[in-house]
């Protein structure tokens, strides 16, 4: 790599995310509760230490680093996730109340053996977020299943939001319609199914390994509600969100027809009324707000650490220490995992990796499937466990909790971390073949 090419950035970009962690887990640890420091409370730390400091040369006023900070807050990418969560509100608000989500969750119960209560949850996860290729969309239809299974079987609500998002996790990263394939592969100049290829069998024993941990998970299983009623027209909602993903139909309007035949749904069946399905969609957004307003403040301060050269900086310093395979691999896969935990954003970490990794693997003669899936699949388990990401954001939001109890619990982007690293040292799978390394660079 040239080095002479390259913007060197600046490690000054990087402080007001690093104040932020800090602070955030100082106070967590400290009080024993992550509650008693609110994530919208340290962004609002974080956006201050952004407004605060000063890189060489600088000569931005206030008003013009307030207009930057607004931009990068409204940025589009954003602003679609905002609108996602206040549909994901929706519809939580109407599941619920037309009563879907106990219908999908005392099926469960009653076909599935106890001890695959877990693991069906998590396999559900996958199928939904392969064929929606969204993992925002995954946790905002599945979690209200999953909570109510936790009230129902006595298991951790961190737990089944963790299992929850790690199903998501899954489809974002294999989904051949996820925008975080679509980036890998094209950054790479390689197809889907190559791509595909590769990328599952890194990951296919990550999850044989998590169905067998949560098949093992100890459940009250004496609490179970075998007998609990359920109405397979109230399964309408999550067949219909599940069918639109299928047929390519972008995650808004799939997730608003879904609400909307909800509520058509439970007024039919007396469980509200049209006037009072306003007020159930209106709470049910409501109780996201704080999350959205949270995603705004994290993409400013995104925008003002990108202005400072804190992504450039992760990029140079870590890209030009690259020796061998090996080597090469894993600085791919560390660049985009830091790039994925500063941006929150998986797809725009793949893009801001996508050219270095391509150098990479041209001088490592890494081949560009491998290089793609370990793109995707590291960026996918860093957003999986990110605590100011959307997914946990979401989470969180939908279940009441600190995002960050959410985090031990997510075992499938932990194992996919293990198992990525592993096949990275192993040079699995072998079939890719590696032309023209030599046995050291190998």
């Amino acid at each position: 790599m040239n080095d002479s090419n390259q913007n060197k950035g600046s490690f000054l970009g990087l402080v007001p995310l690093l104040i932020f962690l800090a602070v955030y887990f100082l106070m967590g640890i400290g009080s024993g509760s992550f509650n008693n420091f609110p994530l919208l409370i340290g962004m609002f730390l974080a956006m201050t230490i952004s407004f605060i400091i000063k890189k060489p040369g600088d000569n931005k006023t206030f008003t013009e680093k307030v207009d930057m900070f607004c931009e990068g807050g409204g940025d589009k990418t954003l602003i679609l996730m905002v609108v996602i969560y206040m549909l994901a509100g929706a519809f939580y608000g109407v599941a619920g109340a037309m009563h879907a989500t106990d219908t999908v969750t005392n099926l469960m119960l009653s076909i599935l053996p106890s001890r695959m209560i877990l693991p069906g949850l998590f396999l559900i996860g996958c199928v939904l977020s392969f064929s929606m290729g969204t993992s925002m969309g995954t946790v905002s239809v599945l979690l209200p299943i999953g909570l109510d299974i936790a009230t129902k079987t006595g298991v951790s609500i961190p737990l089944v939001c963790g299992i929850v998002v790690g199903g998501a996790m899954f489809g974002d990263n294999l989904s051949f319609i996820s925008d975080t394939t679509i980036a890998a592969t094209t950054t790479q100049n390689i197809g889907m199914k190559e791509k595909f290829k590769a990328n599952v069998l890194m990951v296919l024993p990550a999850v044989i390994i998590n169905c067998a941990i949560l098949a093992f998970w100890p459940i009250n299983a004496e609490s179970f509600n075998i007998g609990g009623a359920y109405n397979l027209v109230n399964l309408i909602p999550y067949i219909l969100i599940i069918a639109l993903s299928l047929f390519g139909v972008n995650v808004i309007p799939a997730m608003g027809l879904s609400v909307a035949v909800g509520v058509v749904i439970g007024v039919m069946h007396g469980d509200f009324s049209f006037v009072e399905c306003f007020n159930i969609v209106h709470n049910g957004m409501t109780g996201m707000e704080d999350m959205a307003v949270i995603a705004i403040f994290v993409g400013g301060v995104i925008a003002m650490m990108k202005y400072y050269g804190g992504m450039d900086w992760l990029l140079n310093k870590i890209g030009k220490r690259t020796k061998g395979r090996i080597g090469g691999e894993l600085s791919i896969a560390a660049l985009v995992t830091l790039i994925d935990m500063a941006t929150t954003n998986n797809t725009l970490a793949i893009i801001a990796c996508g050219p270095i990794a391509k150098e990479i693997s041209e001088k490592y003669e890494i081949p560009a499937a491998r290089t793609a899936s370990i793109l995707d699949l590291f960026s996918a388990a860093g957003n999986g466990i990110t605590p100011y990401a959307g997914q946990l954001l979401v989470a969180g939001g939908l279940a009441g909790i600190a995002p960050i109890s959410i985090m031990p619990f997510v075992f499938y982007s932990w194992l996919m971390f293990a198992f990525g690293i592993f096949f990275i040292i192993i040079g699995f799978p072998k079939n890719l073949g590696y032309r023209g390394c030599t046995n050291s660079e190998k």
